[in-house]
């Protein structure tokens, strides 16, 4: 009795089924760092063409969650892909190290322990401390992700060469002339008593008083535009939600193209647009009104009003910003307060009034509401107007207003002392709106547009901040008249000892001021000696504006202007738009080539998560349950452009995925276990399955490496899975098994099949290996030492597929109608499935009965149809079919199909049935195929 077992070609290999990539993830990333895997990776495009992704940095505070994991694994994909296309792509992570929320963290951790009055220096210290601290963990974090770089020479914006470049920035600013200081409105946050940035504010619910207000227009000029008005008993009617601004009140405007009336009520003349008059009767309970005149918004400009309670004049001036969405349609202007406001203040010459402190509480200069915050006085504003009859109307209304991105609270527009970058001065909005338009590629397109709006419609850059932790502001103020010394050259003397002196720009905080100002210095506007440095640390966005110069320009890694730029949507409006400020400011182009955009990480239900609604999912939960290459899956599989869905159902099919794509590499492993690359055969000598095989490798590869190009790493991801479920699994591998495993074992056959499957892992692992980093490494070390290629890693190979391994068109179009015959085969056999009356298909035989051009081409193709439909017999034939032949619908015109059972006995070593089982003496249980290879002497 023999053993036909130990005659088979049966798989080998030490690759294990059972990826346990939580265990076995750590000893991965320790093989990579032990034997710097990532020096290799970049070494083997020495010479070669560069590419430069910069890398936005994340704040140091903090642990990371799956926003910036998402983030860090794309921009991995990235840097991996464009190695292994052969390009020369090295990754410097950075960190975003200084500003409000560390220095707020600190304050607090002092203030618990009654520390309240700390020196600057002491302060900056222990930030720095604490940014470097959540650094450490941050890098560990990302690192487990896999994700490879410099991680030991990162950079960093609290490093003295680093904010010595940023500061050197702001002198090129000066030298432009584009830096200036005046009194601005600029958002300003109570709570943490600071200027803010657009980028630093967030819209979200709030409740303010919605009031109308009557202003006197006792003004001897409008009974000229409206004859027969009571001057003595008219006011102009205005609408506000922030009653608090009424004491900057300087003007009324209105549009001037808009109809305005005047309208008799309640006794008194009251003027307002005729666009809104009667919704506006409606909210003052007017039951019975008279038009006493009617003009046009330019008729009313010079007309003068009073201002409700102050002693002071409220001209009517014009302005194209005001509409009839809401109010009244004349719009109560206060410079102070106000973006708009206070342009239109500019052009009339009108004062700018901002009567608060730091905190935004009323000064004594207003002494009716002195000491109170704005938000208190509103009532106390509202009570003044009823009392002096001139509230015509009030209610709260919910509406969207600015929130403080850190504390969450309100904001107010403050006008007070700021610097600025000019945004028109020198030019910087045209130029800058020209580089979007024709230098920068922005990916998705409608990035353009976006920030396209956001450059054209926003003011000047306010880059001051009143805060302790960052990068100072190089100025001296006279304490005369406090005009402010801001000489380029001298600054720049003064940046180059940030960039040599031990503690860096905190020689700034330390140096007296005799150490830092010229010689003789004196004030150009009062003569004055005497002079302050400027305590002002410049708006953190312009730190991480200026990467560029601090590291593309600077790092060897790096050239300017780098290729890509990749972050959140949210950074069209924050690290994007200061980096294109900064760059096109100073160096007259952008510093980007293109600019990469990804959404936000929602929950399964599309919402946001959030810790109140117990919805958050952190990246270390899922690398403790799946381990990181399931996270790098997520990332891949899903169209990163929109905001990306992860709930653990979600993550549950990945897995499903994850082992589809492991065990077809575990299958092509345990398959090559006896070949090597000399054994392959030539695609023109192979079977017409193999070819066909190698044909859809060839487009699945060439599809994986358009994707990795336009960044869809979604078509990457599935079309990988389909090659292994669909090309591979349930079809070409399904078909070779019998092949493999029965044929000799240096038949030209078998060799042929293991020549697709060399190339098909070769390509696999290649191909997954910038996503599926932990698995696709490990399926390369797993490799038998004769299909090995050189090198220690699989990042040192490169995505390389013959392009004469083709089919021509004729020969795909062909088999391609052979796939549909099997089909149809299988639909044929599938009811004797269901119905009991056999197994498998190795059960059957099968007849095709086709046209006699398809049963030609079958036949002269060379096709072992037996293995092709994997059954025990198989014909074609283009004699007419017997009635018992089955034809279904989708079935190709002209085909049916005989299905019955396979004639014989069940061969015990290929499982094929065989008529001729018995017929061999020293083989009388095995079919004459197999005693033809067991008695060559194949494999034992």
């Amino acid at each position: 009795m023999s053993d036909y077992k130990t005659t088979l070609c049966l798989p080998k290999t030490t690759f294990p089924m059972k990826a346990d990539l939580k265990q076995n993830e750590p000893k991965m990333l320790a093989f990579w760092e032990k034997n710097d895997i990532y020096a290799h990776m970049v070494a083997a495009n020495e010479g070669k063409e560069r590419y430069v992704l910069h890398d936005g940095p994340p704040y140091a505070n903090g642990h990371i969650h799956m926003g910036t994991a998402m983030n860090k694994v794309l921009k991995d994909i990235i840097v991996k892909s464009r190695n292994m296309m052969g390009l020369k792509a090295e990754y410097v992570p950075g960190w975003d190290c200084h500003g409000l929320p560390i220095e707020h963290k600190v304050a607090q951790e002092l203030k618990e322990k009654g520390k309240t009055d700390v020196p600057t220096l002491t302060v900056r210290r222990i930030c720095r401390d604490y940014a470097r601290k959540w650094l450490d963990v941050q890098r560990k974090e990302f690192k487990r992700l896999g994700v490879f770089g410099v991680w030991d020479k990162p950079y960093m914006t609290m490093d003295p060469a680093y904010e010595a470049a940023t500061a050197r920035e702001l002198g090129r600013f000066i030298q432009s002339g584009a830096v200036v200081r005046g009194k601005k409105p600029i958002y300003w946050c109570l709570d943490c008593e600071t200027a803010l940035a657009e980028a630093e504010v967030e819209y979200g619910d709030h409740t303010s008083p919605s009031i109308f207000v009557r202003f006197p227009l006792n003004d001897g000029k409008l009974a000229e535009i409206f004859p027969g008005a009571d001057v003595s008993k008219a006011h102009a009617v205005i609408w506000t939600t922030t009653p608090w601004t009424l004491p900057g009140n300087v003007a009324v405007a209105v549009h001037p193209d808009l109809e305005y009336v005047l309208v008799r009520a309640d006794g008194a003349d009251h003027l307002l647009a005729k666009g809104l008059l009667e919704t506006c009767a409606a909210i003052f309970g007017w039951k019975e009104y008279e038009i006493v005149g009617e003009a046009t918004g330019a008729a009313l400009e010079g007309l003068t009003a009073r201002h409700p309670f102050i002693d002071r004049t409220s001209p009517v001036v014009i302005a194209d910003y005001v509409t009839l969405e809401q109010g009244s349609g004349l719009v109560h202007t206060a410079p102070g307060h106000g973006r708009e406001d206070y342009e239109t203040g500019m052009r009339y010459g009108l004062d700018v009034i901002s009567p608060l402190d730091d905190q935004g509480r009323f000064l004594q200069s207003v002494p009716e509401f002195a000491g109170l915050t704005v938000f208190e006085a509103n009532p106390k504003v509202i009570e003044t107007l009823k009392a002096r009859g001139l509230l015509l109307a009030q209610k709260s209304v919910a509406h969207s207003y600015p929130h403080c991105w850190r504390c969450k609270k309100p904001v107010i527009f403050r006008a007070t002392t700021q610097w600025f970058v000019s945004m028109d001065k020198t030019g910087l909005r045209k130029a800058a709106l020209d580089s979007i338009m024709n230098e920068v590629r922005w990916i998705p397109a409608w990035g353009r547009e976006r920030i396209h709006s956001m450059i054209e419609n926003r003011p000047d850059w306010c880059i001051s901040r009143q805060r302790t932790w960052g990068v100072p502001i190089v100025a001296l103020l006279c304490k005369g008249c406090d005009h402010a010394y801001m000489d380029p050259d001298w600054v720049f003397s003064v940046v180059d000892r940030f960039a040599t002196h031990e503690r860096g720009c905190d020689y700034w905080f330390e140096a007296p001021v005799e150490e830092v100002a010229p010689a003789d210095l004196a004030c150009p506007e009062c003569g004055g000696k005497e002079w302050t440095k400027e305590d002002d640390i410049l708006d953190v966005w312009f730190d991480s504006g200026t990467s560029f110069a601090a590291v593309v320009e600077q790092r060897p890694e790096c050239r300017f202007p780098a290729d890509l730029y990749l972050e959140g949507t949210d950074q069209h409006r924050g690290w994007f738009h200061s980096s294109l400020l900064a760059s096109v400011g100073t160096r007259g182009a952008a510093p980007y080539k293109a600019v990469l955009t990804h959404g936000y990480v929602v929950d399964g239900d599309g919402r946001k998560m959030s810790k109140s609604l117990g919805n958050v999912i952190a990246p270390q939960e899922i690398i403790d349950k799946n381990g990181a290459e399931i996270l790098r899956m997520w990332v891949s599989a899903v169209n990163y452009q929109d905001d990306v869905r992860i709930s653990d159902d979600i993550l549950s099919r990945l897995v499903d995925g994850y082992r589809r794509i492991r065990n077809t590499c575990r299958f092509l492993l345990g398959n090559l276990a006896d070949f090597s690359p000399e054994k392959a055969v030539p695609f023109a000598q192979m079977q017409p399955l193999d070819r066909y095989a190698l044909d859809n490798l060839r487009a699945s590869h060439e599809r994986v490496r358009e994707a990795y190009e336009s960044f869809q790493f979604h078509k990457v991801f599935h079309t990988l899975l389909d090659l292994c479920v669909s090309d591979l699994s349930a079809f070409y591998l399904d078909i070779v098994k019998d092949r493999l495993y029965t044929a000799g074992q240096d038949s030209l056959a078998r060799r042929s099949a293991q020549t697709v499957l060399w190339k098909a892992l070769m390509s696999l692992t290649t191909n997954m290996a910038p996503i599926l980093s932990f698995t696709a490494e490990e399926v390369f070390q797993h490799l038998p030492e004769a299909i090995k290629p050189r090198g220690v890693t699989v990042f040192e190979q490169r995505f390389d597929f013959l392009p004469e391994e083709r089919l021509d068109t004729a020969e795909r179009a062909a088999f391609e109608s052979f796939i549909a015959l099997r089909e149809e085969v299988n639909r044929a056999i599938e009811p004797l499935r269901k119905a009991g009356e056999i197994g498998h298909s190795l059960d059957t035989a099968v007849t095709i009965h086709a046209p006699a051009k398809t049963v030609a081409g079958v036949k002269s193709s060379g096709l072992d149809l037996r293995e092709f439909l994997i059954v025990s017999e198989a014909g074609v034939t283009d004699a007419p079919a017997p009635e018992d032949a089955s034809a279904s619908a989708e079935a190709p015109e002209g085909v049916s199909v005989v299905v019955r059972k396979a004639e014989g006995e069940k061969c015990e070593r290929c499982w094929v049935y065989s008529p001729e089982l018995g017929t061999i003496a020293d083989h009388p249980r095995i079919c004459p195929r197999c005693s033809a290879v067991v008695g060559s002497g194949a494999p034992g």
